[in-house]
């Protein structure tokens, strides 16, 4: 068994086709006079499958090494009608096609200067033995066949690297985007969350510090929801934090476990957190209720989320409703309020969120499903937040009624 590590063996592969590739030119220039120069320039044409491996290393070097091999075949074999006389040459000149297709690599792999040296050299040196040695009326074939040759092996060396160029350029364009859009989902996790727990506890700590003197129990029931609210947001934060390290630190291994993501089943629980800040939330839910995809579930949560928590900032009112209907083609979540949605008749208190992130992360998440989000105040007063998220269409199984 070779013990040699395979970098080994493949650098010892390609240098011995390198020496078979030249003995094999050595025999076609010295062998029997019985052989047309046609044969032979076809036979040091297949010859050029030895130098694939010094192709693949050494690309100019076999270019040389082609270009010697095949000026030898063209110039040096034995004529077999007539050693006397240099005609016919025409047939050898196909031995240059070897030359042409390890240019077109060339122009395909290497750099621009080295490809414009290569196609100088390749296009100098042909030209002057087929130039020099073609004969009669064969002179003007023989040099629109060469340059013909030369062109086309350029010109899908070219097509090639453009491709591959193009190729690169479309994979460091989605590679780019799909960074683009983790940065702004993790910004949104990140506003959703924090968002509306900073709310929470800015409305707590409000009501703390007013009947602190007066009401202590009521000043108590404040900082124990303070307190609940701000570890639990802690532990979120954590949580996203350790699984962004772990996946920079450990790609292979993927990110950290992390507890289920939220969705309109913990709609009880943002529904008694909202409460604790003051605001009471009706929920109500209509239609058939099932189990949603993760990412419609996530986003309806985050959406339900973040207009509760612009009603504890903006809307000045104690209630607002929530309304969840399940639709056969898509999931429709509403919340509105009564507060004061029109702040002197030219706009909602809400807009000013606008400015933020808010309204705008809700509208993103609705887009990137497909969906459409409409926020705004209502003609009635008060301010409405309206998503609608198309559902995937349900497979029916055969002799199963829903």
């Amino acid at each position: 068994m070779d013990a040699r590590p395979p970098m080994t063996r493949t650098r010892t592969a390609a240098w011995a086709g390198g020496v078979l590739y030249l003995l094999v030119v050595v025999l076609l220039v010295g062998g029997t006079r019985q052989v047309s120069g046609t044969v032979r320039a076809v036979a040091s044409l297949l010859a050029l499958s030895l130098l694939y491996g010094v192709v693949r290393r050494r690309p100019l070097l076999a270019l040389a090494m082609t270009l010697f091999g095949s000026t030898a075949v063209v110039l040096l074999s034995p004529d077999p009608f007539n050693a006397s006389m240099r005609a016919p040459f025409q047939g050898r000149f196909l031995a240059y096609l070897a030359v042409d297709l390890v240019l077109g690599l060339i122009v395909a792999t290497c750099t621009r200067r080295a490809s414009i040296v290569a196609v100088a050299v390749s296009f100098a040196l042909q030209f002057g033995v087929i130039g020099g040695f073609s004969t009669g009326d064969n002179l003007v074939v023989d040099l629109v066949i060469f340059l013909l040759a030369l062109a086309a092996s350029c010109l899908v060396g070219l097509l090639s690297r453009e491709r591959r160029e193009h190729a690169v350029a479309l994979r460091t364009q989605a590679v780019a985007e799909a960074v683009t859009a983790e940065r702004l989902r993790i910004a949104r996790e990140l506003h959703d969350m924090v968002a509306h727990s900073i709310g929470i506890v800015a409305i707590q700590a409000g009501v703390g510090s007013r009947v602190i003197e007066t009401q202590p129990e009521e000043a108590r029931k404040a900082l124990r929801a303070i307190e609940s609210t701000s570890r639990e947001t802690l532990s979120g934060l954590r949580r996203t934090l350790v699984a962004l390290r772990q996946a920079a630190s450990d790609p292979v291994s993927g990110p950290a476990p992390l507890a289920p993501t939220p969705g309109l089943a913990d709609l009880e629980r943002l529904v008694a957190a909202t409460a604790d800040a003051g605001v009471r939330a009706d929920v109500r839910t209509g239609g058939e209720r099932r189990p949603l995809p993760a990412d419609i579930d996530l986003s309806a949560f985050r959406i339900v989320q973040e207009a509760l928590t612009n009603v504890v900032r903006h809307a000045g009112t104690g209630s607002c409703r929530v309304a969840i209907e399940y639709g056969d083609e898509e999931l429709t979540v509403e919340v509105e309020d009564d507060g004061c949605g029109v702040a002197g008749g030219n706009g909602s208190a809400h807009e000013s969120s606008a400015h933020g992130f808010g309204i705008v992360g809700m509208r993103e998440r609705a887009g990137l499903l497909h969906g459409r989000l409409s926020a705004g105040p209502r003609p009635e007063g008060g301010f409405r937040v309206e998503a609608r998220l198309p559902l995937p269409v349900p497979v029916e199984v055969p002799g199963v009624a829903r």
